[in-house]
């Protein structure tokens, strides 16, 4: 048996019935780290001795009978996320020493399960990019296919889970984030509703529609962490006090007071299967709705017109909040700092010209001049006005349908320096920007393969109703 290769579940059943101990499992994904991380580079920073510490402490707890849903099981936390006495980059330059003093709110819980933290993983530089190649440590690349990006830009967390590095990674969904590589890498992606999860203790990207979420092997296990680090957080006022359901049962792995399958709606929008997405990709995600048809699950057709505004209305609000966010980081408060300067202005522009990649710099212009006198509203308020819209467009769609299906990306994983143009890689977001404008619960699941690499499938759901999604999604997938 090879325990890194193990789902949540399996690996829990393994250590409540003693089968193996917690530092066995925890050694062997460790092991697979030094064995595969040289040719993926899907983990900056390995923490084995307090991995193993962990471990221990995990196995006296199960030995004791005080065991939860993730006691033992080793996991992976995207680069982004604050963890205590360990290295968070954000995977640029500026945060290359940085060890974070406190550990984020979805560690903290994690912790207090008894979770194994094995290290950080790989991402777009302060998650800016689709692919895990905008990393100031080096790109990402896909356990599928080498010679292909893993999507981004939880790159690093996608990879590891799917080259078995790990039980189940931590990622954060911004715009696709982990949906996206999840999509590329064949595993599990979930990004919760907006509110479902704290996002105090994590290096902030878009404000507004960030989230934490989960990367796992099957759809189960998805539902397991969502309930450990769901909830309301005193730190982040945004978090809401909404119901989590705990997992109905080991055998179905889903959570319960989802409909009866057989009186399902299932939409399929008009404005997501368009000219230019690889052809096969679209029959192959029309092959899974097919199947939910034949299932029980009734398919409606659905419009949400304003879809084609959804990505120019994104990348002017996420370049916005960017550049407010990122303003800390001007080598004084917070980050690299370049000493050799002759006043204030030039520790500044040295020190952000150093510290900050290439894309990280264009976002930050980008939302800068957004924002600035005279063009206010002419960008940043009307990009918010069409995001109403976009939500307008679910919330009618809703009162037909219970959940909406999609392609996760128009595309399976293209070549790493393939897509110099940024432009082009801000179109991979084309079908993930709107659910995450309207905060609303969205899982990519493994739909088939095209050409030997993943395709992934996208079920997006109402807001605080990720139990429908789960439902559906484990339809699909067994």
């Amino acid at each position: 048996m090879q325990l890194n290769k193990l789902t949540i579940r399996q690996a829990q059943d393994g250590l409540r019935n003693k089968k193996f101990t917690s530092v066995e499992l925890t050694k062997e994904c460790l092991d697979a780290i030094k064995k595969k991380n040289k040719e993926l580079n899907a983990v900056l920073t390995v923490c084995e001795k307090e991995a193993l510490e962990e471990a221990k402490k995990a196995d006296a707890r199960i030995k004791q009978g005080n065991i939860s849903e993730l006691t033992g099981i080793p996991y992976l936390a995207k680069d982004n996320i604050l963890t205590k006495g360990v290295k968070t980059t954000a995977a640029s330059k500026m945060l290359e020493n940085y060890i974070a003093p406190f550990d984020a709110t979805v560690i903290k819980k994690m912790r207090e399960q008894g979770a194994v933290l094995l290290g950080k993983t790989n991402l777009d530089e302060f998650a800016h990019g689709g692919s895990t190649e905008n990393s100031a440590f080096g790109a990402t690349k896909n356990p599928h296919d080498t010679s292909r990006v893993p999507g981004g830009s939880s790159g690093g967390s996608a990879a590891a889970v799917a080259a078995d590095m790990c039980i189940f990674a931590l990622g954060t969904d911004t715009g696709g984030s982990i949906r996206h590589p999840a999509s590329f890498c064949g595993v599990v992606g979930l990004k919760p509703t907006y509110g479902r999860a704290s996002r105090f203790g994590l290096i902030a990207m878009t404000s507004s529609t960030d989230v934490p979420g989960p990367l796992t092997k099957i759809v189960e296990d998805a539902a397991i962490v969502l309930s450990v680090i769901a909830g309301h957080d005193k730190n982040d006022l945004t978090t809401a006090e909404e119901k989590v359901y705990p997992v109905k049962s080991r055998e179905a792995g889903i959570l319960p007071e989802a409909k009866l399958f057989n009186r399902v709606k299932i939409g399929v929008p008009q404005e997501y299967f368009i000219e230019g997405m690889n052809k096969e990709v679209e029959q192959t995600v029309r092959n899974v709705i097919s199947d939910l048809e034949k299932q029980g699950a009734k398919i409606l057709e659905i419009s949400l017109p304003h879809t084609k505004y959804a990505l120019p209305a994104y990348y002017i609000i996420t370049p916005s909040e960017i550049s407010s966010n990122l303003g800390r980081f001007d080598g004084i408060r917070y980050g690299f700092s370049e000493g050799a300067a002759k006043n204030l202005w030039e520790v500044y522009t040295k020190s952000r010209g150093k510290g900050f990649g290439a894309e990280t710099k264009r976002r930050i212009m980008l939302g800068t001049y957004a924002l600035s006198a005279g063009y206010y509203d002419a960008y940043y308020l009307k990009a918010q006005k069409v995001r109403t819209k976009v939500c307008e467009d679910f919330d009618q769609a809703f009162k037909k349908v219970d959940a909406i299906i999609t392609p996760t990306s128009p595309d399976i994983a293209f070549k790493i320096g393939s897509r110099q143009d940024p432009l082009k890689m801000y179109l991979e977001d084309i079908f993930m920007i709107a659910p995450s404008l309207a905060g609303l619960p969205a899982i990519s699941i493994p739909g088939g393969k095209v050409d030997n690499m993943p395709v992934g499938v996208q079920i997006i759901g109402k807001k605080f109703d990720e139990s429908q999604i789960f439902e559906i999604a484990n339809k699909i997938t067994n």
